[in-house]
């Protein structure tokens, strides 16, 4: 009987156990991982924000920032700082390899920095493409978020000023004229890291060993986000809304070609805003600018002051939106470039159609293109010169008084007699064609009889 109670006991408490481990399990809670590789852009911005989100809404213990970059754009990495220190949950970096200045801001707004062997962080001054160091404003800014990070942070915040300005000196760690990179090892030794050997390491060490790790990914709309924000792609995008803005201007109701331009123009201001590289107020110019163009246009005769300032509006406008909030001599090199890509896309763009397009029968039923022209030389012509049909020989269907109608081969055609009035049945040869007229004169000898 005992035996039987202590078997019973056992069954009990083994399905005790069973049941809480799972709870135990959730207990340990979820861990966000977020990579960061490859150079910090403004298109990275929205992915930290809303994997911090996620996480924040899962209720995760934290997040760990697995970093491995070689820097960026500062106001990307400030954007991306804020967002950490606005998460609503602890936030930790583990440095996987490199996390060089932009990636070293990142790291120092982060609750902890964890390193793995062999990994550098530092080398945060401001650069340009071509490695030139930056205004003295731009450094300054710079060193001085720096410094605020790692008081907020308690750590030192003369290690953190060494690694963005040169001419800072730190008695056994760096000397003056050398900008601080530390090693893992470095790191430790000031304070600013703690070894670690992989996430696994990290977990261990934060006491969530069993916890499930997610490992966020970039979705569609950031995808979508950052291939529209390209450099290379924005002047296509540009192109087509202003071709598509030009050719509704010139048609008379509003059809495919504007709702095409108005889409263009929208990917490109919509990308930019939430990237963070144009502003509301760089939209406002822009809007401005094409409505004062829109005035010289439809409103103001011939092309003078609207039509100026708007111009200059919507280059400022654009130029602007490519810019960002701490632009670079590159960023500046690069805006110039993307306008300059425009204006030649929509030139060669402008000649091809106005070349090809007015020819186009499609187009002309539509109502587009008339096949019609008007020159000094040749006045108005409403139909397709008929060269090939000079010099062919028909007979007069009706009577010419002068115009009437001919046949040659099994085309009926509209003729006007060259001067006198042409009997039908008489053999008739075409002399020259203009246009829709066709002037003929009678074969035979004998002299055209009168009705």
């Amino acid at each position: 009987m005992t035996c039987s109670l202590r078997a019973d006991y056992r069954a009990v408490f083994a399905l005790v156990a069973l049941l809480a481990l799972p709870l135990a399990v959730q207990a340990q809670g979820t861990v966000y991982r977020v990579p960061l590789t490859g150079v910090v852009e403004l298109g990275l911005a929205p992915f930290i924000e809303r994997s911090l989100d996620e996480a924040l809404a899962a209720g995760a213990h934290f997040v760990v920032i697995d970093m491995d970059t070689p820097g960026g754009r500062v106001d990307a990495a400030e954007r991306i700082a804020d967002a950490i220190g606005d998460a609503g949950l602890p936030v930790y970096t583990l440095v996987n390899r490199r996390a060089f200045s932009a990636g070293a801001l990142i790291a120092l707004s982060t609750d902890g920095i964890y390193m793995r062997p062999a990994s550098v962080i530092g080398a945060a001054t401001p650069v340009d493409g071509a490695g030139v160091k930056g205004s003295e404003k731009i450094v300054s800014a710079m060193r001085s978020e720096m410094r605020a990070l790692a008081e907020a942070h308690g750590v030192d915040p003369e290690i953190a000023a060494a690694m963005v300005d040169e001419d800072i000196a730190i008695d056994g760690v760096i000397e003056a004229g050398k900008l601080l990179t530390l090693t893992t090892e470095e790191a430790v030794e000031v304070g600013y890291a703690t070894e670690i050997e992989d996430l696994a390491a990290l977990l261990a060490f934060l006491d969530v060993s069993a916890a499930q790790v997610v490992t966020v990914e970039t979705n569609w709309a950031e995808g979508v986000v950052r291939f529209f924000s390209n450099p290379v792609v924005a002047p296509f995008l540009l192109t087509l809304g202003f071709l598509g803005l030009l050719t509704e201007i010139k048609t008379a109701s509003f059809g495919l070609a504007g709702a095409a331009g108005i889409l263009s123009l929208s990917l490109f201001f919509g990308s930019h805003l939430i990237v963070g590289l144009a502003g509301l107020e760089d939209l406002l110019i822009f809007g401005v600018g094409l409505a004062l163009i829109g005035v010289e246009v439809l409103l103001v005769p011939g092309f003078g002051l609207f039509g100026i300032i708007g111009g200059l509006g919507i280059t400022a406008g654009l130029y602007l939106s490519l810019m960002g909030s701490l632009p670079t001599s590159t960023d500046f090199t690069r805006a110039g470039l993307v306008l300059s890509t425009t204006v030649l896309l929509i030139a060669v763009s402008a000649w091809v159609m106005i070349r090809s397009l007015p020819g186009s029968s499609r187009l002309a039923k539509s109502g587009i293109f008339l096949l019609q022209r008007t020159a000094r030389s040749i006045g108005y012509e409403s139909a397709e010169s008929r060269k090939d049909l000079v010099g062919v020989l028909g007979k007069a269907i009706t009577d010419l008084r002068p115009s009437g109608t001919g046949l040659f081969g099994e085309e009926r055609i509209d003729v006007v007699s060259e001067s006198e009035w042409i009997t039908e049945g008489t053999p008739i040869r075409i002399i020259s064609a203009e246009g829709y007229r066709h002037i003929v004169r009678p074969v035979s000898e004998q002299p055209a009889q009168k009705a």
